[in-house]
């Protein structure tokens, strides 16, 4: 799996502060889990997306 570059990065950033503040606080939490659905639909690897979990978790 290749990896995004810092601008590809920033841009998806940008696109998911967008689209957060397009669907409300109210909805915030079911977009974003309808997202990660579907993004884990797409990479197709259980272990990849449980591992994604974890690092997610870190430090907050």
């Amino acid at each position: 799996m290749s990896q995004l570059g810092l601008a590809e990065l920033e841009a998806v950033y940008d696109a998911l502060a967008a689209a957060i503040n397009q669907v409300g606080t109210e909805q915030e939490s079911l977009f974003l889990t309808k997202l990660v659905l579907l993004l884990a639909n797409q990479i197709g690897d259980q272990t990849q997306i449980e591992q994604a979990i974890t690092t997610a978790l870190r430090d907050l």
